[in-house]
């Protein structure tokens, strides 16, 4: 039986590290990139202006580059607080802070997050956004 070399795909943590480039870039497209065809992505703590899920690769795309293109935040930082790895390979855990600014009211703030990334073949098949949205919302007021 010939050996299968799956070196070629991104580990987790690497899925990470492009998902948090992407948030800093504010780069709809790069993040849409890390995600299967199929893929869903969550956000549990319901927020205003956030739906509840997005369904497919596609609708991860055009979701944030609504949310990005129309919000005047600027990502400055990703503090990774802790990465935890799980009993199944494909799942890691991540705490952050979001450390971001309004450039209009020159305003600085942080917003932590937790976020659990389900990687298989490199690219993310679920993930679940646990962000403090009514701290961004309040934040932005």
């Amino acid at each position: 039986m010939p050996h299968l070399d799956t070196s070629a795909h991104p580990t987790p943590r690497e899925v990470l590290a492009r998902y948090y480039q992407a948030m800093l870039d504010k780069s709809a497209d790069d993040l849409a990139d890390l995600y299967a065809v199929d893929a869903v992505h969550e956000f549990p703590f319901t927020s205003p202006g956030f739906p509840a899920r997005y369904e497919g690769r596609e609708a991860v795309r055009a979701g944030y580059r609504a949310a990005w293109g129309s919000s005047p935040v600027q990502v400055r930082e990703v503090r990774e607080i802790a990465v935890y790895e799980t009993a199944g390979p494909e799942v890691i855990v991540a705490e952050h802070v979001v450390v971001a600014t309004l450039p209009a009211r020159r305003t600085t703030f942080t917003v932590p997050g937790l976020l659990i990334l389900d990687v298989h073949d490199g690219l993310i098949r679920r993930a679940r956004d646990y962000m403090d949205g009514l701290g961004l919302a309040n934040a932005r007021k």
